[in-house]
């Protein structure tokens, strides 16, 4: 049976978004049942998912999400790759005010089979799970592209960009009682990366020609593409491409100067928490690439 999973993204900053989502439309035993969109912009958001599905031949529910972070100031205005939107398809109405609705539904209305895999500032997430306490208990499995937890910089910094966006809603998550709760830390998608000169070699047929157009945006500040959130979703699908260590993940809320910072404590078989420890990154590679041959 295919793996019934609810998207939840800021594509439209970083490119990797939207080479998760192209991964995960090409992706035969993914369900996608829907995206909702996070951060500044989430119309514009919206409008790139948009964009891909239409490329993709599938008409996926999209919702526009909440803007900003829950207490402190917007990191994120902007969804910068829209400017490339011009050549591609899209819708530009959507639903409004009805995101976090919409995944609370979903999940009640598929109770134990959902993954909800969430790739962005945790607001949604965060608010769906205040608004709703049982939805946690009701998913199949949360799986993040979220934190540092290995290696020498982990809780020290820089602060990892999803959690530092909003690490209040971050802290909810993480807090909550999930029976399978996965996360995926910059130590491990750090590994995963390819230069402009190979992404615009192998970006070719119907799904990844949108994304290569929005990549030239991205590439005028970076010229090569960290692969953080397809690993988080690859690894739904091939179970090999990482390891896996058990443990309890917190987020630092009480100091100002490390607000946002992702503690590990590892308890192996008594965790509420799975993070990725290591990645086999030509297995991601050849993964990845393989949905779309």
């Amino acid at each position: 049976m295919a793996t019934k999973v609810l998207f939840d993204t800021d594509i439209g900053t970083d490119i990797d978004d939207a080479v998760c989502l192209a991964y995960l439309l090409a992706q035969p035993a993914c369900e996608l049942l829907g995206i909702t969109t996070v951060s500044g912009e989430a119309h514009k958001r919206a409008m790139l998912a948009s964009a891909l599905c239409r490329a993709a031949g599938k008409d996926i529910p999209i919702y526009p999400g909440v803007e900003d972070p829950l207490l402190i100031a917007q990191k994120q205005p902007k969804a910068q790759q829209a400017d490339a939107l011009g050549g591609w398809p899209h819708k530009t109405q959507f639903p409004q005010g009805e995101a976090v609705e919409f995944l609370r539904r979903t999940v009640r209305d598929n109770p134990g089979e959902v993954t909800l895999l969430a790739v962005g500032p945790l607001t949604n997430l965060g608010l769906l799970f205040r608004a709703d306490p049982e939805i946690p208990r009701l998913l199949r499995s949360l799986v993040l592209m979220c934190g540092q937890f290995f290696g020498p910089t982990a809780g020290r910094g820089p602060v990892e960009w999803n959690a530092g966006c909003d690490p209040h809603a971050a802290a909810i998550v993480y807090g909550s009682s999930v029976a399978a709760h996965r996360s995926h830390g910059l130590d491990v998608t750090l590994q995963v990366r390819m230069a402009a000169a190979d992404v615009r070699a192998r970006f070719q047929g119907p799904i990844l020609e949108p994304v290569a157009a929005f990549a030239e945006v991205f590439f005028q500040r970076r010229d090569v593409i960290t692969f953080h959130d397809p690993l988080a979703a690859a690894t739904l699908f091939d179970d090999e491409i990482c390891t896996f260590a058990t443990g309890n993940a917190s987020v630092e809320l009480e100091d100002s100067e490390r607000l946002g910072f992702t503690h590990w404590q590892p308890n192996d078989g008594k965790g509420r928490h799975r993070v990725a420890h290591t990645v086999d990154v030509d297995r991601f590679f050849a993964h990845y690439f393989s949905v779309f041959t």
